[in-house]
């Protein structure tokens, strides 16, 4: 059975990105979701929490992730980071699921940004598509390592959302540990062993 598509509320707060895990206390106190396996829905082997943001610019995301190994050798824009260990955010504000935006992070601060486009056959994915002023942080911690994203409005919709406006949306992990089998986890999980079901987006609502 299927599950219900989740709900989240992202608060609007002043977020910035931060330098190191000690002083990621503009996050404390905000309200932090888990992670999915996603095909069963069940809790996976390495944790991820997640936790959101909004101000007059910009969606804030912060993967904290647990790893005891974390790992990554891609550095380049735009290249192959679902390959290796990876964070990724599933943007569709218009909900209709005919267009989304795709972002990765990993371990480097290495980013890859797509506009992915339904056609006649399924998707597209653009990756010459740039999301303009886009900032990310990637640093290890004591448990793994967090990633944190400020997501420009302008480059993803036409203006910043209204308080109580709704967007498509899901937060996924790839998880690569060493002898082990890959691991995706998901907060909408899709009940496939893939991401680009977005159908199974969740609901993100902005609110104050």
């Amino acid at each position: 059975m299927q599950l219900a598509l989740p709900e989240l509320r992202c608060v609007r707060r002043k977020l910035e990105l931060e330098s190191t895990a000690s002083e990621c206390d503009s996050w404390h106190g905000g309200e932090a979701v888990s992670l999915l396996d996603v095909v069963k829905g069940s809790s996976p082997r390495r944790p991820t929490a997640l936790r959101l943001g909004w101000d007059e610019t910009a969606l804030h995301v912060l993967f904290e992730v647990a790893d005891e190994s974390p790992w990554a050798t891609l550095t380049e824009r735009d290249a192959p980071l679902y390959t290796e260990e990876v964070v990724e955010v599933f943007l569709d504000p218009v909900g209709d699921g005919e267009m989304y935006f795709e972002f990765e992070v990993n371990l480097n601060n290495a980013v890859l940004d797509a506009c992915i486009r339904r056609i006649r056959s399924g998707y597209r994915k653009d990756f010459r598509w740039r999301c303009e002023g886009l900032k990310t942080k990637a640093y290890r911690t004591a448990l793994g390592w967090n990633a944190e994203l400020a997501i420009p409005f302008y480059s993803v919709a036409s203006r910043p959302p209204d308080q109580g406006e709704r967007w498509r949306a899901n937060f996924t992990r790839i998880d690569r540990p060493e002898g082990c089998p890959r691991e995706l986890s998901a907060w909408s999980p899709t009940g496939l062993a893939q991401f680009h079901v977005p159908s199974r987006f969740g609901f993100l609502e902005f609110s104050v």
